[in-house]
């Protein structure tokens, strides 16, 4: 498969992407336990669509996520350690353990935040990608946002300014057919939502979300775009997740077996793998070793996470204001 990434790229990528699915793996186990306080949105089985859009950016880019958040962190470059922490709601959490699972942000990554508001990353990019074209130093600004997000009035109207100011940004839409409990082919009125981007006068493409491939050369061309001074583009990623719309959903708007037809059928880290095997010598030695690496690191971050403080009666007042 013809690509621009040299060998050591695509490992790196296969990192990230077992680093996303190990961590929610492990979530999903903990959250069980009752250690974890609050709700979490688990990204497992959509890895090939934050790693291959966010490999495509650079550090001083800036992404804004939404309640699915914690792939987009990972892609982005936020630590491990912190987010765990942040998610057991421990002081040494990247917000101090104030903002849990749906609202984990680290500026210094780029990341802007999860968000628990449906539509409300695409506004956020748009003030992102404004001050990088006033910056003029090349800035991009993304956001992610599912299916039902991509019929709110917040993401239009973030799609029409972004096209109007010509803002250096890229939208993409992560369909994985369900809005919480609500099918997109009942909810969202055309066939692909990348389709919606003529409306706007910007171009749009829809992609396999479990192919790393398509994602990263479909968000390298967005991406490419933005930075010469295009303006945007929406990109969709067709995907699956393999948990519920979050830890508790009894998921029985789901088919019988559609759960178990994804997770055998369309893993991305599957495909991905068999793809390095067979197109670039990787061996499963390779990629055992990165599995290994990998499993240590979340039942670190996990232990620190246990055993680091939870905040105390003065962080009340603690990030509260800002000066400027």
């Amino acid at each position: 498969m013809a690509t621009s990434l040299t060998v050591e790229d695509l490992l790196d990528a296969y990192r990230t992407m077992k680093t996303i699915r190990e961590f929610e793996e492990r979530v999903h186990v903990e959250f069980a336990k009752g250690g974890i306080p609050g709700f979490v949105h688990l990204y497992a089985g959509e890895e090939a669509s934050a790693t291959g859009v966010c490999m495509n950016l650079r550090s001083d880019d800036y992404i804004a996520s939404n309640h699915r958040g914690h792939g987009h962190c990972i892609a982005k470059g936020v630590q491990v350690d912190g987010m765990m922490a942040e998610i057991y709601g421990k002081r040494t959490g990247t917000c101090h353990g104030k903002g849990g699972s749906m609202h984990i942000a680290d500026l210094e990554a780029g990341m802007m935040g999860a968000n628990g508001i449906v539509g409300g990353g695409p506004p956020l990019v748009c003030g992102a990608a404004l001050a990088a074209k006033m910056k003029g130093k090349g800035g991009v600004a993304l956001a992610f946002f599912g299916d039902g997000a991509s019929n709110q009035g917040t993401t239009f109207e973030a799609l029409n300014l972004a096209t109007v100011w010509k803002l250096p940004c890229v939208f993409v839409a992560e369909n994985n057919g369900y809005a919480e409990a609500t099918a997109a082919s009942f909810s969202v009125s055309c066939k692909d939502i990348s389709t919606r981007a003529a409306g706007f006068g910007m171009p749009g493409v829809t992609v396999d979300g479990h192919d790393f491939f398509a994602v990263h050369a479909a968000t390298a061309e967005a991406v490419e775009r933005a930075r010469n001074g295009g303006g945007p583009t929406l990109i969709e990623c067709k995907l699956d997740r393999f948990f519920g719309h979050f830890e508790g959903d009894n998921q029985n708007y789901r088919a019988p077996n559609e759960i178990k037809d994804v997770r055998e059928n369309k893993d991305c880290i599957k495909r991905f793998a068999k793809t390095l095997k067979s197109d670039y010598s990787v061996t499963d030695t390779d990629l055992l070793a990165i599995d290994e690496e990998v499993q240590a690191v979340i039942d670190d971050a996990v232990a620190k996470a246990v055993a680091a403080p939870e905040p105390g009666a003065a962080d009340l007042l603690s990030d509260v204001y800002i000066r400027y």
